[in-house]
């Protein structure tokens, strides 16, 4: 009887939990919570996620030392 190993690769889930994106960005949920610049997204259910696209751009934002105007950050609370 052969024995072997299968290797599956799942896609990556786009959408995460504030958990999830916390870890996926190397931050401790409490400190990214409070120095994230991207919203969640409600959806329908209610539950507020994170997608994955935002944070890559984000980190990518800082990797290059860009940095938001106040006027960036008060439009997005609108």
């Amino acid at each position: 009887m052969y024995s072997g190993t299968i290797k599956v690769v799942l896609p990556q889930r786009r959408m995460l939990s504030l958990k999830e994106a916390a870890q996926y960005c190397g931050l401790p949920v409490k400190r990214f919570a409070t120095q994230c610049a991207v919203p969640p997204i409600a959806m329908p259910s209610g539950e507020e996620l994170y997608d994955i696209r935002d944070l890559d751009e984000w980190l990518d934002a800082l990797k290059h030392g860009a940095s938001e105007s106040d006027d960036e950050i008060l439009g997005r609370l609108e």
